[in-house]
């Protein structure tokens, strides 16, 4: 059984003070530092690049968990990996554009755990070709894009159609993760939660994160 993991999701820092932040999350008891990477065209946002991830690592001392919501991570997987990047996760839905085996097998190379994401109306069974490639599976608990959207419990589903399909890596849960959420998720088979408005806007920071560790510990 993986262990209990919390990441604050840093979409939802102060980026006018982020080494603090950064700094303050890790202080409150921080597993990694969930970081989304979105390029305006896969989803409707945009964020920032490897050379924020980059100052990030200057300043961090957990594992950083890059999750890449982007149509083309073959092109830009290096940039993000010489930034920095422990993990990296990118969308299965882009599958189509490049040879997805080989960009999980180059991270791995590269001595960095892979991941794979799936949206919410995504099913399970399109990561079946890659599980034997994957050391994490993110599944989106809301639709990529934005942060402080509303948990989608129909999503609850998927890590136990993962553990029947015989993935035995980690999974992690993005989206909507707060106190009231996180229970549910552990339930199902989650043990990796990233958690952004929950944690960073929380007046005490470390008794959140021990909190969504308490209750997700108890769930499962």
């Amino acid at each position: 059984m993986h262990p209990i993991r919390i990441a604050p999701s840093l979409l939802a820092a102060d980026f006018a003070h982020l080494a603090e932040e950064v700094r303050s999350v890790e202080t409150a008891g921080a597993d990694w530092l969930h970081l989304d990477v979105m390029d305006g065209h896969f989803v409707p946002n945009l964020t920032f690049g490897p050379v924020v991830v980059q100052a990030i690592k200057g300043c961090a001392t957990k594992p950083l968990d890059v999750h890449l919501m982007i149509t083309d991570p073959w092109r830009y997987a290096d940039a993000f990996l010489d930034a920095g990047a422990d993990l990296l996760t990118f969308h299965v839905e882009v599958e189509g554009n490049g040879d997805a085996v080989a960009l999980l097998e180059h991270v791995r190379r590269r001595g960095r755990k892979a991941g794979l994401s799936v949206q919410p109306d995504t099913p399970v069974e399109r990561l079946r070709p890659y599980l034997d490639h994957l050391d994490l599976v993110l599944v989106m608990s809301v639709f990529a894009g934005f942060g402080g959207q509303k948990f989608m419990p129909e999503v609850l589903s998927k890590p136990a159609e993962l553990r029947r399909l015989g993935y035995l890596g980690e999974v992690s849960m993005d989206g909507g993760i707060a106190a009231g959420t996180v229970a549910q998720s552990a339930g199902a088979g989650t043990n990796v939660f990233v958690a952004g408005t929950a944690v960073f806007g929380a007046d005490d920071r470390a008794a959140r994160i021990a909190e969504l560790r308490r209750l997700a510990t108890a769930a499962r």
